[in-house]
C-alpha cells in the first residue's frame, strides 16, 4: 500500500529498510495484523534481488540429498561455513520455494510440467530452480505486487535511512540496549523523518560498490552494515568479497552480469588465442567455485596483458540457446554480440558481500528489537566463499525466520521512549558537491587497486592509510553540512571499506575469496573475523559470534 506521507515522525509495528528478497519475504510472512513500514532507497524493484540471473538453491531431486547440498556449501565456502546455518539455511530450501510459488512467482517448467533444475559453479547436482535466465526480476516483481496488495505494509520509495535510533544512543545506559526506529531521508523533499518501532531490520544489501567496477546496482553501499555497526552490533568477514568471474566487458553496458548459469549448461572460457584454460587451474574447470574461477581469469589477464577474456556458448544448438537465456541472448543482441555464435568478453567484478553483521539462525543482531537479512547480514552460510544461487535462498529462509521470531516477541505494550526529531540546525548547506565526487571515486579505486581479488600486506596498509584519511574528511563534511544521499551513501561505504581491510589484515592465510600473495597456504585454524565496535555491551550478547 502506498500513503503519502505529511508527518515526519511515523510509528509502526516493524520497520523494514530493503525491497528485495530479504526485506519482502519478511513483510510478507509477517502476520497481517502488524503494521509494517518498508523504506526503499529508490524504488522497490532496485534491489540486487531484482539483478539475480540465476535462481535459487534448494534440494528437490529424488537424486539430491540435504547432506549433498551442506557438502557442496561446506566445500566451496573453503570449510569455513558454520555447520548449523548451512543445515538451517538448506533444510529451508523446499519451504522457501512453496513460499515463492504460494505468493505467484512463476519458475521455468521442464517437460514434465516439473520445476526445471539447473546447475551452477560449485554444485553437484541440479538444484536450482529459476524463471529462464531472469529468477531475479521473476521474484522481485511478484513479491512487490503482493506486498503493494497488502494494506498493513507502508510502502516508503526513496527514503534512505541514516542512523539507528537505540535506547543507549537516548541515553538508557542502565537498559538493555535496544533498537526502537531509524531515522530516514525523504529524497523528494530533503526531510528527515523519524520511523519508531518496537523491531527494525536491516535487509539493505551488500557493499560491492566500494569498488570500481561492480555488477551491484548504484544501492550497494554497505548502508544496514554500517549502521549496525555504528549502534553496537558486531561484523564478521568482511573480507570475503566475492568477485563474480563474469561481467560484460563493454563500454555500452555498465554492471552487467553474465549468469553462471551459462558455464553450467557448458559454456566455455577462452582466451584470444582460442584456448580453454580452466583445467590448468582447476579439474572442474568452467564449474570450479568463483572464486578459483575469478582469480583465474585475473592471473591471465595480467600474464597476457589483455583486458578480458571470452565466455563462449556457440557451441550448443541456437535453439537451445535462446530458450535457456533469453534475457542475454536479447541484450547482447542489442549490443552486436549473437551469442550463439560469437564469443562473449567477460571480466571479473565485486558481486557479493560475504560478511556482515552477526545474527543468529532468526536474524537477530546483539542489539535488541534489530534484525539483519540477507547480504546486509553474516549468518555463517557462505565462509569464505559463497557458492552460487545460495544467497537467494539465505534471504528467504532467514526472513521467515525472523518473521516468526518477531511474532513470538512482539508486545503490545511496547510504549516508544522519547525520541527527539532530527536536528541540523547546527549544518548548512553544502558549497561544493565536488568533494563527495572525489572522495567517492578515489574510495573505489583504492579500494579496486590494493584490497580486489588478489591482495598483500602493503597493499593493504597503503588502502588503510588512505581510507583513514578519507574517512576524516568525510566526517568533518558530515558534521557541517545538511544530509543528502550521496552523502549518508558515502559515510557508509568509507566505514565498511575500512572494515574489509581491518578484516583482510587479520587473515594471515589465503582461504576462499581472501587470497594474499604474503600469505599463500592455508592455514590449519579455522576461525572467522570479528570487529568488535566501541560501544558493544558485552553483559548480555543475543548471539554468539565466538572463534
Amino acid at each position: 500500500m502506498d500513503m503519502p506521507n505529511l508527518n515526519t515522525t511515523h510509528q509502526f509495528d516493524v520497520i523494514i529498510v530493503g525491497s528485495g528478497g530479504a526485506g519482502l519475504s519478511l513483510a510478507l510472512s509477517l502476520p497481517e495484523h502488524f503494521n509494517i513500514a518498508v523504506l526503499a532507497k529508490s524504488t522497490l524493484t532496485d534491489a540486487s534481488t531484482y539483478y539475480a540471473q540465476g535462481g535459487v538453491a534448494a534440494v528437490l531431486d529424488e537424486t539430491d540429498s540435504i547432506q549433498q547440498h551442506i557438502d557442496d556449501t561446506m566445500i566451496a565456502g573453503a570449510h569455513l561455513c558454520e555447520l548449523d546455518a548451512v543445515k538451517h539455511t538448506v533444510e529451508g530450501g523446499r519451504p522457501s520455494v512453496d513460499f515463492l510459488l504460494n505468493h505467484g512467482v512463476q519458475f521455468t517448467l521442464d517437460e514434465d510440467e516439473q520445476l526445471h533444475l539447473t546447475r551452477e559453479g560449485g554444485h553437484s547436482q541440479r538444484r536450482i530452480i529459476h524463471s529462464a535466465d531472469a529468477t531475479g526480476k521473476a521474484i522481485s516483481t511478484t513479491l512487490v505486487e503482493r506486498a503493494r496488495e497488502k494494506k498493513n505494509i507502508e510502502i516508503f520509495e526513496n527514503y534512505i535511512a541514516i542512523d539507528l535510533i537505540t535506547t543507549h544512543k537516548l541515553g538508557h545506559k542502565q537498559q538493555q540496549n535496544r533498537a526502537v526506529g531509524l531515522y530516514a531521508l525523504d529524497e523528494s523533499n530533503e526531510k528527515v523523518h523519524t520511523f519508531l518501532a518496537p523491531f527494525t531490520a536491516l535487509a539493505c544489501g551488500g557493499a560491492m560498490k566500494a569498488y570500481l567496477y561492480t555488477s551491484n546496482p548504484d544501492i550497494a553501499t554497505g548502508d544496514g552494515i554500517a549502521m549496525a555497526y555504528r549502534a553496537g552490533c558486531r561484523v564478521a568477514n568482511m573480507e570475503f568479497n566475492q568477485f563474480h568471474p563474469t561481467c560484460l566487458y563493454h563500454p555500452q553496458a555498465r554492471s552487467f552480469l553474465i549468469t553462471e548459469a551459462m558455464r553450467g549448461e557448458g559454456a566455455y572460457l577462452r582466451l584470444p588465442d582460442g584456448e580453454r584454460f580452466m583445467l590448468r587451474f582447476d579439474e572442474r574447470a568452467e564449474l570450479a567455485p568463483r572464486d578459483i574461477v575469478a582469480r583465474a581469469i585475473d592471473y591471465e589477464i595480467k600474464r597476457l596483458g589483455i583486458r578480458h577474456v571470452w565466455l563462449d556458448i556457440s557451441h550448443k544448438p541456437k535453439e537451445f540457446v535462446k530458450e535457456h537465456f533469453p534475457t542475454l541472448y536479447a541484450r547482447l543482441l542489442e549490443l552486436g554480440i549473437d551469442i550463439t555464435q560469437d564469443m562473449i568478453p567477460v571480466v571479473p567484478a565485486a558481486h557479493y558481500t560475504c560478511g556482515g553483521v552477526v545474527v543468529d539462525e532468526n536474524s537477530q543482531t546483539d542489539i535488541a528489537g534489530l534484525y539483519a537479512i540477507g547480504e546486509t547480514s553474516y549468518t555463517g552460510l557462505h565462509g569464505a566463499n559463497r557458492m552460487a544461487s545460495n544467497s537467494l535462498l539465505e534471504c528467504f529462509v532467514y526472513g521467515m525466520s525472523a518473521a516468526k521470531d518477531i511474532e513470538a516477541k512482539f508486545d503490545h505494550q511496547f510504549e516508544s521512549p522519547n525520541v527527539p526529531e532530527w536536528d541540523a540546525s547546527q549544518s548548512t548547506n553544502p558549497d561544493e558537491d565536488v568533494v563527495i565526487l572525489q572522495n567517492w571515486d578515489e574510495l573505489r579505486q583504492t579500494m579496486w587497486n590494493y584490497v580486489g581479488i588478489v591482495r598483500t600486506t602493503k597493499r593493504l596498509q597503503r588502502a588503510l592509510h588512505r581510507i583513514e584519511m578519507l574517512k576524516k574528511e568525510i566526517t568533518e563534511y558530515y558534521q557541517d553540512y545538511h544530509v543528502s544521499k550521496n552523502l549518508i551513501e558515502l559515510r557508509n561505504l568509507v566505514m565498511v571499506s575500512e572494515m574489509i581491510v581491518r578484516c583482510a589484515m587479520q587473515r594471515k592465510e589465503s582461504r576462499g575469496l581472501h587470497y594474499t600473495l604474503d600469505y599463500p597456504e592455508l592455514s590449519s585454524e579455522l576461525r572467522k573475523t570479528v570487529l568488535t565496535p566501541p560501544n558493544f555491551t558485552v553483559e548480555t550478547p543475543l548471539v554468539n559470534a565466538e572463534v
